[in-house]
């Protein structure tokens, strides 16, 4: 055994049992044993059905494609004839093959082709005045239809392919969507311009005869967002990301001092944000500018605002059991609107608005034992447009121009609409006699009226007219000749006639001689002396010094435009102003200041 083991391992060494059909024969491969794997499910076969579908569809070209049901037991190789030849029947296949064997797809009376595509170019919508087969032919070219895919017999129209007929439903779907696109941007822009009136007569009702208007500010579109909120990410935080903004402006806010200080006042559906800057003392952010909330008001808590009965923009805003607001904001009447209707939706009453030249508001409360005072201001006539300040006695005195009456209405015509010219309307430049502006030989230039352009009713006005066109062309001389051509009629009757009175004017009109005086004048213009003799020019005037001032006291910024000055600073006075606040230049950085803070030097 041990000795056929080893001639075994020999010749399977060399190969023997491989090649040996005697031994392949006593050990068979067992092919038919069971292969354990998981069976398809009957989303694999659904799939794989598809890909074979796809494969047999992408190999033709199909019209379309129909699901016919062969039987109700949905059992396979179970075919009824009678319901299959009914579908068939219904689905109208017969006719289609019919048509498709034929050549041609698509086939349709003229009338009715050219009334569904006739709104696919403009000479054929909405109405073609030629023939119907020119219309049709310009639909197609229109398209870009080749010639070689449709046909036109005695009443109808044949098309080749299906392709062709969808791109012509293609088309005009697209046509339909830009003319209902058109139609909505014209009903949007009416709509909306019905009710920016609608918005701007309830503005104008809110002050009705009760306060004075700025010229600017009755025919004024409402913007609501005068900030841009949606470029300041950092002001969305404070307010509030569903909050929608309904106005927002930057107004100047005014202590108990009267001094002014910017803030950003939002408006919300719910609530009033009074919005500052602030430069972080602590932390990482050392240094760094911050917005801050600096007065929150809910809407149910103001009780009041009150105005003057100028045309100022001051506003005071009362709260309920909390001191008050003093603010001064330009678009006071948009947001004295938008309040009101804010306030109708969420408390159900219309906002207490009160008039009055004198007004006072309440001030916070200083520490712990401080009370809370009342602060008075004056609004008064004045001359000027722009308001000037004055603080006299713990009193702000308000001095104004006077403004447009108090009954004044916006006009029912939007301020943002342009007037278009009227066909067959001649302007008014157009309308104005032809006149002519001759030149006399003096340098003094006068206006005539040609006598193209004046009525001659009878002989008298035509002798008279014929006279001062003779007079026009003997002043003109020769200016006129050289003049470029009108396109007016009776310019070119007056030049001829001032070219035929040139030659028998022309002595009349040369100058007498000049004499000695006009000859020593011809002799020195040929040699002109050396300017300032050949002395040297003086030297410029120095510049003008830029207007100074000391800071008599320091003085830390409450903003980020204001500027920051120590006790005895030396700043550069850029402008003046007369609310007290000065622009100035301190270590080549601008900014305000406050005008009571310094001395001039």
């Amino acid at each position: 055994l041990t000795l056929f083991a080893v001639i075994c391992l020999k010749n399977v060494n060399n190969g023997f049992f491989l090649h040996s059909s005697f031994i392949r024969s006593l050990f068979p491969e067992n092919v038919t044993g069971t292969v354990k794997g998981r069976p398809t499910t009957a989303g694999s076969k659904i799939k794989s059905q598809a890909n074979k579908l796809v494969e047999a569809l992408m190999k033709c070209t199909p019209h379309y494609i129909r699901c016919i049901k062969p039987n109700e037991t949905k059992k396979a190789h179970d075919w009824e004839e009678d319901r299959v030849r009914h579908q068939v029947e219904y689905l109208g296949l017969k006719e289609n093959i019919r048509v498709r064997r034929a050549g041609f797809a698509y086939r349709r009376v003229f009338d009715k082709f050219l009334h569904r595509y006739a709104v696919l170019t403009k000479e054929t919508f909405p109405r073609w005045n030629g023939n119907t087969k020119d219309g049709i032919l310009h639909i197609l070219k229109s398209v870009g239809i080749e010639k070689d895919q449709y046909q036109l017999g005695k009443t109808k129209v044949f098309i080749k392919a299906p392709e062709s007929l969808f791109l012509l439903e293609e088309v005009r779907e697209r046509r339909y969507d830009q003319h209902a696109r058109v139609i909505q941007k014209a009903f949007k822009k009416y709509f909306a311009k019905q009710q920016y009136l609608k918005q701007k007569q309830k503005a104008a009702d809110i002050l009705q005869g009760r306060k004075e208007r700025r010229e600017h500010s009755l025919n004024r579109n409402f913007v609501g967002d005068y900030i841009g909120m949606d470029h300041h990410p950092e002001l969305r935080v404070l307010v509030g990301k569903r909050d929608r903004v309904e106005f927002a402006e930057t107004v100047l806010k005014y202590d108990r001092r009267f001094k002014s200080v910017k803030r950003d006042l939002i408006l919300t559906p719910k609530s009033l944000f009074l919005i500052g800057r602030e430069k972080i003392k602590k932390g990482n952010d050392k240094g760094k500018i911050k917005e801050v909330i600096k007065r929150k008001i809910d809407l149910e808590n103001i009780s009041q605002v009150t105005t003057s009965t100028l045309k100022d923009d001051f506003l005071v805003l009362h709260v309920k059991n909390e001191y008050d607001t003093f603010i001064e904001s330009i678009f006071k009447t948009e947001f004295l609107f938008t309040l009101d209707k804010k306030i109708r939706e969420k408390c159900q009453r219309p906002l207490n608005l009160h008039f009055s030249d004198k007004l006072e508001f309440r001030v916070k409360k200083e520490g712990l034992f401080g009370g809370g005072s009342t602060k008075q201001v004056h609004v008064i006539r004045g001359q000027s447009d722009k308001a000037s300040l004055k603080v006299t006695g713990g009193i702000l005195t308000v001095s104004i121009g006077a403004g447009l009456p108090k009954n004044s209405r916006p006009s029912e015509r939007s301020a943002c609409s342009g007037q278009r010219p009227l066909k067959g309307k001649v302007s008014s430049r157009a309308q104005q006699p032809n006149e002519i502006k001759l030149r006399e030989h003096n340098g003094q230039g006068r206006t005539i009226t040609s006598a193209s352009s004046i009525k001659t009713p009878n002989a008298a006005n035509a002798a008279l007219a014929a006279v001062l066109g003779a007079r026009a062309g003997a002043g003109a001389g020769v200016a006129l000749r050289h003049a470029p051509n009108l396109p007016r009629s009776g310019h070119s009757q007056h030049n001829k006639r001032v070219s035929t009175e040139e030659s028998g004017t022309s002595e009349y009109m040369r100058p007498p001689e000049a004499g000695v005086s006009g000859e020593k004048r011809r002799n020195s213009g040929k040699a002109r002396p050396v300017p300032g003799g050949g002395k040297p020019k003086p030297p410029s005037r120095p510049k003008p010094a830029v207007p100074t001032c000391k800071a008599l006291y320091a003085y830390e910024p409450q903003d980020t435009d204001e500027l920051a000055i120590s006790e005895g600073d030396t700043i550069e006075i850029i402008k003046e102003d007369p609310s007290g606040w000065w622009l100035g230049r301190l270590r080549g950085k601008e900014g305000l200041f406050p005008a009571n803070y310094v001395e001039r030097i």
